[in-house]
Protein backbone atom coordinates (compact mmCIF):
# COMPACT_ATOMS: atom_id res chain seq x y z
CA UNK A 1 0.00 0.00 0.00
CA UNK A 2 2.51 2.03 0.80
CA UNK A 3 4.49 1.54 -3.14
CA UNK A 4 0.95 2.28 -4.28
CA UNK A 5 0.81 5.64 -2.17
CA UNK A 6 4.28 6.88 -3.23
CA UNK A 7 3.63 5.75 -7.03
CA UNK A 8 0.45 7.87 -7.05
CA UNK A 9 2.15 10.85 -5.05
CA UNK A 10 4.92 10.61 -8.01
CA UNK A 11 2.06 10.95 -10.78
CA UNK A 12 0.62 13.72 -9.47
CA UNK A 13 3.83 15.17 -9.42
CA UNK A 14 4.37 14.45 -12.87
CA UNK A 15 1.21 15.41 -13.88
CA UNK A 16 1.80 19.21 -11.96
CA UNK A 17 5.57 19.76 -13.95
CA UNK A 18 4.09 18.65 -17.34
CA UNK A 19 1.21 21.69 -16.64
CA UNK A 20 3.39 24.20 -14.91
CA UNK A 21 5.97 23.60 -18.00
CA UNK A 22 3.52 23.59 -20.38
CA UNK A 23 1.74 27.05 -18.74
CA UNK A 24 6.15 28.67 -18.45
CA UNK A 25 6.35 27.28 -22.42
CA UNK A 26 3.38 29.45 -23.23
CA UNK A 27 4.45 32.40 -21.56
CA UNK A 28 7.99 32.39 -22.43
CA UNK A 29 6.81 32.37 -25.98
CA UNK A 30 5.05 35.07 -26.26
CA UNK A 31 7.96 37.41 -24.71
CA UNK A 32 10.53 35.26 -27.04
CA UNK A 33 8.49 36.50 -30.18
CA UNK A 34 9.16 40.41 -28.74
CA UNK A 35 12.71 39.74 -28.54
CA UNK A 36 13.00 38.63 -31.27
CA UNK A 37 11.00 41.60 -33.18
CA UNK A 38 13.64 43.63 -31.17
CA UNK A 39 16.86 42.08 -32.52
CA UNK A 40 14.93 42.57 -35.83
CA UNK A 41 15.10 45.88 -35.87
CA UNK A 42 18.65 46.15 -34.18
CA UNK A 43 19.87 44.15 -37.04
CA UNK A 44 18.05 46.55 -39.50
CA UNK A 45 18.85 49.60 -37.79
CA UNK A 46 22.23 47.98 -37.88
CA UNK A 47 22.34 47.68 -41.85
CA UNK A 48 21.20 51.36 -42.49
CA UNK A 49 24.77 52.32 -41.01
CA UNK A 50 26.29 50.81 -43.99
CA UNK A 51 24.92 53.63 -46.26
CA UNK A 52 25.16 57.46 -45.80
CA UNK A 53 22.51 59.74 -46.82
CA UNK A 54 22.73 63.14 -48.37
CA UNK A 55 20.15 65.27 -49.48
CA UNK A 56 18.04 62.35 -50.06
CA UNK A 57 20.08 60.07 -51.94
CA UNK A 58 21.36 57.14 -50.40
CA UNK A 59 25.26 56.45 -50.81
CA UNK A 60 26.86 53.69 -50.00
CA UNK A 61 29.77 54.34 -47.46
CA UNK A 62 33.28 52.81 -48.37
CA UNK A 63 35.66 51.29 -46.41
CA UNK A 64 39.25 53.14 -45.41
CA UNK A 65 41.13 50.30 -47.03
CA UNK A 66 39.18 50.94 -50.64
CA UNK A 67 39.55 55.11 -50.97
CA UNK A 68 42.27 56.37 -52.40
CA UNK A 69 42.20 60.13 -52.97
CA UNK A 70 43.95 62.51 -55.38
CA UNK A 71 44.79 66.22 -55.44
CA UNK A 72 44.85 68.66 -57.48
CA UNK A 73 48.81 69.29 -57.49
CA UNK A 74 48.63 73.35 -57.52
CA UNK A 75 45.92 75.63 -55.29
CA UNK A 76 43.85 76.82 -58.17
CA UNK A 77 42.89 80.61 -58.43
CA UNK A 78 39.14 80.95 -59.45
CA UNK A 79 37.20 83.56 -60.65
CA UNK A 80 33.57 83.89 -58.79
CA UNK A 81 30.96 85.75 -60.38
CA UNK A 82 30.68 89.75 -60.12
CA UNK A 83 28.93 90.24 -56.83
CA UNK A 84 26.05 93.14 -56.40
CA UNK A 85 29.19 96.49 -56.15
CA UNK A 86 30.68 94.79 -59.43
CA UNK A 87 34.42 94.40 -58.37
CA UNK A 88 35.94 90.96 -59.41
CA UNK A 89 36.66 88.49 -56.38
CA UNK A 90 38.73 85.48 -56.71
CA UNK A 91 38.58 82.03 -54.85
CA UNK A 92 42.02 80.31 -53.88
CA UNK A 93 41.66 76.35 -53.20
CA UNK A 94 43.36 73.45 -52.80
CA UNK A 95 40.82 70.81 -53.89
CA UNK A 96 41.09 66.87 -53.24
CA UNK A 97 38.78 63.71 -54.42
CA UNK A 98 37.73 60.77 -52.56
CA UNK A 99 38.53 57.66 -55.39
CA UNK A 100 36.62 54.22 -54.46
CA UNK A 101 39.31 51.63 -55.78
CA UNK A 102 36.85 48.93 -55.87
CA UNK A 103 33.98 50.85 -58.34
CA UNK A 104 34.45 49.53 -62.02
CA UNK A 105 35.02 53.32 -63.11
CA UNK A 106 38.32 53.05 -61.23
CA UNK A 107 40.10 50.38 -63.72
CA UNK A 108 38.94 52.81 -66.59
CA UNK A 109 39.54 56.41 -65.44
CA UNK A 110 40.76 56.07 -61.73
CA UNK A 111 44.52 54.83 -61.71
CA UNK A 112 45.82 58.18 -63.57
CA UNK A 113 43.26 61.79 -63.21
CA UNK A 114 46.07 64.08 -63.59
CA UNK A 115 45.52 62.62 -68.15
CA UNK A 116 42.35 64.49 -67.50
CA UNK A 117 43.28 67.50 -64.79
CA UNK A 118 42.31 69.96 -67.30
CA UNK A 119 38.67 68.89 -67.67
CA UNK A 120 38.45 68.24 -63.77
CA UNK A 121 39.75 72.13 -63.36
CA UNK A 122 37.58 73.42 -66.35
CA UNK A 123 34.07 71.53 -64.55
CA UNK A 124 35.75 73.21 -60.97
CA UNK A 125 35.82 76.94 -62.57
CA UNK A 126 32.35 76.64 -63.69
CA UNK A 127 30.96 75.70 -60.88
CA UNK A 128 32.94 78.59 -58.58
CA UNK A 129 32.15 81.11 -61.17
CA UNK A 130 27.60 80.73 -60.52
CA UNK A 131 28.75 82.13 -56.97
CA UNK A 132 29.29 85.49 -55.90
CA UNK A 133 31.46 85.48 -52.87
CA UNK A 134 28.78 85.81 -50.30
CA UNK A 135 27.25 83.01 -52.01
CA UNK A 136 30.55 80.78 -51.96
CA UNK A 137 31.09 81.52 -48.50
CA UNK A 138 27.88 80.21 -47.50
CA UNK A 139 27.16 77.08 -49.83
CA UNK A 140 30.68 75.64 -49.35
CA UNK A 141 28.77 72.30 -49.50
CA UNK A 142 26.33 73.14 -51.85
CA UNK A 143 29.45 74.19 -54.14
CA UNK A 144 31.04 70.78 -53.52
CA UNK A 145 27.83 68.76 -54.56
CA UNK A 146 27.63 70.31 -57.71
CA UNK A 147 31.53 69.60 -58.33
CA UNK A 148 31.31 65.96 -57.56
CA UNK A 149 27.87 65.64 -59.42
CA UNK A 150 29.41 67.75 -62.64
CA UNK A 151 32.82 65.17 -62.84
CA UNK A 152 30.66 62.01 -61.86
CA UNK A 153 28.69 62.86 -65.10
CA UNK A 154 31.99 63.83 -67.05
CA UNK A 155 33.09 59.87 -66.03
CA UNK A 156 30.24 58.55 -66.12
CA UNK A 157 31.07 56.59 -63.13
CA UNK A 158 30.65 57.38 -59.50
CA UNK A 159 33.97 56.24 -58.69
CA UNK A 160 34.75 59.53 -57.48
CA UNK A 161 32.39 59.67 -54.31
CA UNK A 162 33.70 62.95 -52.36
CA UNK A 163 35.08 66.50 -53.28
CA UNK A 164 36.95 67.89 -50.23
CA UNK A 165 38.57 71.58 -50.20
CA UNK A 166 42.17 71.22 -47.63
CA UNK A 167 42.40 75.05 -47.77
CA UNK A 168 40.23 77.80 -49.32
CA UNK A 169 39.82 82.01 -49.08
CA UNK A 170 38.16 84.13 -50.71
CA UNK A 171 39.37 88.02 -51.73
Amino acid sequence: MKKNLISVIILALLVVNIILTSIMMFSVTGSSKKTAALVDNISTALNLELTAQTDGEVKEVVPMKNIETYDIPESMTIPLKKSEDGTDHFCMASIGFSINTKDKGYKTYGSDLSAQATMIKDEINNVFAQYTIEEARGNEEEIKSEILKGIQEMFDSEFIFDVSFSSIMYQ
